[in-house]
């Protein structure tokens, strides 16, 4: 049988992997993947052959990673967090009509919502949206029009790729965008590095949060009007004591 193995690995370290995650990688032949990926998981797996590619070659990899598989091999492609949030499963499918005989399996990972949250507190009791600052893929102005729709739905929110060297003031534009509805005193939280050396996290206001630089390696989340602050944590309430 043919078939490649699109997983995710969690935020890199093998207690936040799952076990169908390790398992199909101990069970492949090669380990494809993100150069930075590839670097987090072939010391789990020595004695596996790697292809990896770096930033902006995510369909060079997908493909080889198809072909490799369609040769015959058992292929394992890895996605930081989940492989279908902001991972590869979606461009897999997309390119697999090239590769007909070749099954895929998607095995999630933990994405860096629910990673991130538990570093905080409980920032994601209630409902939420997740939307990445990169308009690498996105266009700004539909960033700009999602950012405000889920402040008016007074919805937690979840910032990926807050910002990067080209991107430095896109956290600060997206905080400016967010007080048009938003208080400068909701509860705001930054996970950083989650799960790899030099781990943080630390809770702000959302005030505070727009003078504050991160990077591509943070995880930013902005409460809703409930949640609160409870000693050095994040929690938004879902309203069991009400019921």
């Amino acid at each position: 049988m043919k078939k490649i193995t699109v997983v995710g690995i969690g935020p890199g370290e093998e207690g936040g992997m799952t076990l169908a995650a390790i398992a199909a990688m101990r069970e492949c032949d090669i380990l494809v993947g993100y150069t930075k990926y590839i670097e987090l998981v072939s010391p789990l797996f020595p004695e596996k052959e790697t292809f990896a590619t770096g930033m902006k070659q995510e369909t060079e990899r997908c493909r080889e990673a198809l072909r490799l598989a369609d040769s015959g091999r058992k292929v394992a492609l890895v996605c930081s967090g989940d492989s279908g949030i902001y991972g590869m499963a979606g461009l897999v499918y997309e390119l697999s009509g090239a590769f007909p005989e070749v099954e895929i399996k998607v095995v999630p990972g933990v994405t860096a919502a629910s990673s991130g949250a538990a570093l905080l507190g409980a920032p994601l009791t209630h409902d939420f949206a997740v939307i990445s600052l990169s308009d690498l893929l996105t266009p700004w102005e539909l960033i700009e029009k999602r950012l405000r729709c889920a402040a008016e739905a007074e919805l937690s929110i979840v910032l990926y790729n807050p910002s990067s060297k080209k991107r430095k003031d896109y956290l600060q534009r997206a905080c400016d965008i967010l007080l048009e509805k938003l208080s400068g005193d909701t509860v705001c939280g930054i996970a950083s590095r989650i799960g790899r050396e030099g781990e943080t996290s630390c809770v702000m206001t959302l005030a505070e949060l727009r003078e504050t630089e991160t990077d591509m390696f943070s995880t930013v989340f902005i409460g809703n009007p409930t949640t609160k602050r409870i000693g050095d944590r994040m929690v938004t309430p879902r309203g069991y004591r009400d019921v």
